[in-house]
């Protein structure tokens, strides 16, 4: 586990990334997390007190990398840009839990599956948190019939959502 002090920094234009707040993890560091990693990987610790897990490290270049933070972890630390964190942080290597209810359907459309076990691992969470964030079962179950549609047109989350908001637009929803 690591500890350090880290500045609360905000992205100008940054292409993707504009306006992204986050924490810099500098590559000293970094490689006492996950040494000889470049890529993202995922960390469990504190920010402050609040704790977490399964959080993911971005890389940057240079060995650096940043973990966003989103606005649902800055109203936990109560911190924006500007303020000092108190970090705390392993590498997370708990496998990351994926919606039963998507993997059951996935089985039953073997395209979908193929293309799904070929994404990397964030970008599975990314169809299996927005299930799962579903408020009723009509909901779920509406997006877990989105998510095999997109993937067996071999459409990643984001490209599913760009793709229904162009059919909304079309439609004037």
């Amino acid at each position: 586990m690591i500890q350090f002090k880290a500045k609360v920094e905000q992205f100008g234009d940054m292409g993707e990334k504009t306006g992204w707040t986050y924490i810099l993890i500098p590559a000293a560091l970094a490689q006492e997390l996950y040494p000889g990693n470049k890529k993202s990987f995922r960390v469990k610790g504190k920010l402050d007190n609040w704790a977490f897990e399964q959080l993911a490290l971005i890389p940057m270049g240079e060995g650096d990398f940043i973990l966003a933070l989103n606005t649902q972890i800055r109203k936990q630390i109560k911190k924006n840009k500007g303020a000092t964190l108190a970090v705390k942080m392993a590498r997370d290597t708990k496998p990351v839990a994926i919606s039963a209810d998507l993997l059951a359907c996935l089985e039953d459309e073997p395209r979908a599956k193929a293309y799904f076990d070929k994404l990397p691992g964030s970008h599975k969470l990314y169809y299996s948190r927005w299930i799962e964030s579903a408020k009723t079962d009509e909901t779920t179950g509406r997006r877990i019939a989105k998510a095999i549609t997109a993937l067996s047109r071999e459409m990643g989350y984001g490209e599913m959502i760009r793709d229904e908001k162009q059919q909304n637009d079309l439609l004037g929803k």
